[in-house]
């Protein structure tokens, strides 16, 4: 199960990049000065998405798409919280190596 909630982890994460990237592209193909804004000055792409969502939207949900996904394969393949019977806990190591 952690391996295939990595996969999806990496995937999303690429799928959410692609999505980042083109959302920019499409913000200087408008206009250098919302690109730059995208870029470096915090809230603006969330102006140019309610703006300009008809040619921002694909790019947008493409990315948040690739969010969720990755999201789902961060819990998927969340820590490891084994407490079977033959793992050792810290306490249970630090007791075992320190002298009684």
């Amino acid at each position: 199960m952690a391996t295939v909630g990595l996969v999806l982890l990496i995937v999303g994460g690429l799928i959410s990049l692609v999505g980042g990237i083109w959302f920019l592209m499409v913000a200087f193909q408008h206009s250098i000065l919302w690109g730059l804004g995208c870029l470096f000055i915090p809230f603006v792409s969330l102006i140019f998405l309610i703006l300009h969502f008809d040619k921002s939207a694909k790019p947008f949900f493409v990315s948040l798409a690739g969010g969720l996904l990755a999201g789902i394969g961060a819990v998927m393949s969340g820590p490891n919280m084994d407490t079977g019977p033959g793992t050792i806990r810290t306490t249970e190591a630090a007791r075992i190596g320190s002298p009684a």
